[in-house]
């Protein structure tokens, strides 16, 4: 298991100011044996839920398997609804928390995450901020949640957008970024009508279908 000490978990307000990319880079540099997403979530401290977000997120934007979506998504939901519904520290349960990659894979991931990232993160910093105090919390957390309904349907492709989108929304949460938040809010808005004309038009077919059967 990964030795990510007590004093690691520390400095909740420290670790706020570090941008993500870094945080994520110590903690792949920290890592050691395995790496579970309760540690993660540890590691992050009790206002981790933009942090997750983006990191859930990230998760379902890297090229893997089909279907793996349904599976990456779950945590998505269950973070945004919490987000959504004003939970003030994240929870995961158990059959979540204790899913775990090696250190290597670990790194692997961040590999791929972290610098995409920081060539987003270059372009953002706190500015235009609508939200007062929580609230924008809780109004990331409502897209979110939408957002990761469509990531778990079974649609080819159809979860990319989506978790885009659902990166920036975090992303913008964690740096208070307004400018960012409506980027977010316009990819949210597209991939959401891309879906549902995916959906509408297989609706269609199938009833064409039916009607030659």
């Amino acid at each position: 298991m990964t030795d990510f000490s007590a004093d690691d978990t520390v400095c909740g307000e420290h670790r706020r100011r570090h941008r993500l990319s870094q945080m994520f880079s110590d903690m792949a540099t920290r890592a050691e044996g395995t790496v579970t997403l309760g540690h993660i979530r540890d590691m992050m401290g009790h206002r981790a839920f933009a942090p997750l977000l983006t990191l859930f997120a990230a998760f379902n934007l890297m090229p893997l398997p089909p279907g793996t979506s349904l599976i990456l998504g779950i945590p998505l939901l269950i973070v945004s609804a919490q987000m959504a519904f004003g939970t003030r520290k994240p929870w995961l349960p158990n059959f979540i928390a204790r899913r775990s990659i090696s250190a290597e894979q670990f790194r692997t991931v961040t590999d791929w995450i972290v610098p995409r990232l920081m060539r987003v993160e270059r372009m953002v910093k706190p500015r235009y901020w609508p939200f007062w105090r929580r609230r924008g919390e809780r109004i990331v957390g409502i897209a979110a949640l939408i957002l990761a309904t469509c990531i778990t349907l079974p649609i080819p492709l159809g979860n990319w957008l989506p978790a885009f989108a659902t990166a920036l929304l975090g992303l913008s949460l964690t740096q208070r970024d307004g400018i960012l938040f409506a980027l977010g809010t316009v990819v949210a808005i597209v991939s959401l009508g891309i879906i549902a004309g995916i959906i509408g038009t297989a609706g269609a077919a199938a009833q064409v279908v039916m009607g030659w059967l």
